[in-house]
């Protein structure tokens, strides 16, 4: 177990508070005073002599500002998410009387969905130990993860997932599928967003112009956003083709913005992605000197034979850039929207290096609204609020998409 001395345990912990103070966007958002809580954590943190329980302690610390992208990692630890690590989402189960942790979104092409898991499964050990709920699975970049899982029918099957990091030539790098598209009865399209990767989104951007091309003879649309993790301005495609004008959107909004005073209207605006990426020059050009309040508006991409009769699938797990087309659907009335209620993850974050291999993540701006909401810590509420329960996979329903269907039908 590596080790780090006091010395330098309180020069990560100086810089830490120094960083949330100047960086951290509107840190008493919700309600914390944070020298308080760096004074009332100080005694444990400087007492954490290994690695990984400075960070635990550090990470306890941030816990307490309650805003998405805040969090530090050691680079030899790397623990993240499951989402992120294996492109899977888990809920909180009840099976046999005991909870457990069910998975729930399995992304096509992730390393969850390349070890053979399926939505339903239970989870019963990882890497040999039992994890249980309220304790988060986790996982390693570059770890081969051995999990136990318990399938609907009651089944025990033992499986191996391979993290991988990103761009390495040792490991098998399982990269989900970002978009894919079915044909429904009825004249329904499906289109399943699992997240918007790159900063400006061309790639993703064409990747929906080429579903958006398959479903053209749909005149009824499913947009299913659930487990989706956010990612660029990628998203903006897809709001693009839920409404033939150009519309604002809503806008990122940094600190010193906020304190400055401002017109919404006398922002920067961004109203396009770019087709090809040698753009990509011209746009950092224009907006590498600018204050990054900006105000995203739609691309006017005319028509579809879908408008007005789309329904939006979100849940628990539709996160930042997935929750920007909720809101902007929910606003303009573009969409009913079924699932359950999003997590309210939208700040826009940055990454600072504190010293001695830690790694600070922090939210830097904040985004709102057209109308001016201001979603972190709200999330969107759908219009029909379903449970995607694990009684209802035992007897291989998808409740969710039901409804969706329902609604498009009614349309």
């Amino acid at each position: 177990m590596m080790t780090i001395t006091l010395k330098d345990r309180e020069a990560v912990l100086t810089k830490v508070s120094r960083l949330v103070e100047e960086k951290h966007f509107n840190p008493g958002l919700n309600g914390a005073n944070w020298p308080e809580l760096v004074e009332s954590r100080k005694a444990r943190i400087l007492e954490a002599e290994s690695i990984e329980r400075l960070e635990n302690e550090i990470q306890g610390l941030l816990s307490e500002l309650k805003t998405s992208h805040t969090g530090i990692f050691h680079k030899s630890l790397r623990k993240i998410p499951a989402r992120f690590a294996i492109n899977a989402t888990f809920e909180r189960c009840s099976v046999n009387g005991s909870t457990r942790w069910m998975f729930q979104d399995i992304h096509e092409g992730g390393a969850a969905h390349a070890a053979g898991v399926q939505p339903g499964d239970i989870l019963v050990e990882l890497d040999g130990k039992e994890i249980l709920p309220p304790d988060q699975p986790v996982f390693k970049l570059g770890q081969s993860a051995p999990i136990t899982v318990e399938r609907l029918t009651g089944e025990r099957v033992s499986l191996r997932l391979e993290v991988a990091r990103p761009k390495s030539k040792t490991r098998p790098i399982n990269l989900p599928c970002p978009i894919t598209c079915a044909q429904l009865p009825d004249d329904i399209g499906l289109l399943k967003v699992t997240m918007f990767p790159g900063v400006v989104g061309i790639d993703i951007a064409r990747d929906i112009d080429h579903a958006v091309a398959d479903l053209r003879t749909s005149n009824r649309l499913i947009v299913d956003l659930r487990g989706n993790t956010g990612g660029g301005i990628g998203g903006l495609r897809l709001m693009s083709y839920l409404t033939p004008d150009n519309r604002p959107v809503g806008y990122s909004l940094t600190k010193k913005r906020a304190a400055q005073g401002y017109r919404r209207e006398e922002l920067a605006q961004f109203r396009r992605i770019p087709s090809r990426k040698i753009a990509l020059l011209g746009l950092l050009l224009r907006y590498a000197l600018i204050d990054k309040s900006i105000v995203v508006v739609t691309e006017g991409l005319g028509p579809q034979p879908f408008h007005g009769r789309v329904v939006l699938l979100v849940n628990q797990h539709s996160a930042s850039a997935a929750e920007m087309i909720a809101a902007f659907a929910r606003e303009n009335h573009l969409a009913t929207i079924v699932g359950t209620k999003t997590p309210g993850r939208l700040l826009s974050g940055s990454m600072f290096k504190v010293g001695y291999g830690f790694v600070l993540g922090l939210p830097v701006a904040a985004y709102l609204t057209w109308e001016g909401t201001l979603l972190e810590g709200k999330g969107i509420e759908p219009d029909h609020v379903v449970e995607l329960s694990y009684e209802a996979l035992r007897e291989g329903r998808d409740t969710q998409m039901e409804k969706a269907i329902e609604v498009a039908r009614q349309l």
